[in-house]
């Protein structure tokens, strides 16, 4: 499952990117926890980090699903596409939220190639 656990590796490792740039967006903008809103580029920083762990429920089983039944090297080669997906979702959203559908959606088609073919992995192969 190496490549799975690759794939995993880099998606976690991007999220912690994105909250990293929470804590420097809420210090550049003057957002004080708990707050959310107040400024638009803050909030744009936010909901990148905030879409992404939403997304990452779907994603993480999904992949480990997919690896374990389908193919751990397609899974780790669809985890980091689900990650670029998730780099250009962030980059179109800090630039113009409006523009940031082509990452959005490779980012929920790619966790839907994994959670289906994972569940008919699961349901004609087995273990």
């Amino acid at each position: 499952m190496r490549f799975t656990i690759l794939a995993t590796f880099a998606a976690l490792v991007t999220y912690c990117w994105f909250l990293l740039k929470v804590g420097q967006a809420r210090k550049k903008f003057g957002i004080e926890a708990p707050k959310t809103s107040g400024n638009a580029d803050f909030e744009r920083v936010f909901r990148v980090q905030q879409n992404t762990v939403e997304q990452l429920v779907l994603f993480l089983p999904s992949l480990w699903i997919f690896g374990f039944y389908v193919s751990d090297m397609l899974a780790g080669l669809l985890g980091l596409g689900w990650t670029a997906a998730r780099a250009l979702y962030a980059a179109e959203y800090y630039a113009d939220a409006k523009k940031r559908g082509p990452g959005a959606a490779l980012t929920f088609l790619i966790g839907i190639v994994l959670l289906v073919g994972g569940a008919l992995g699961a349901v004609i192969g087995g273990a």
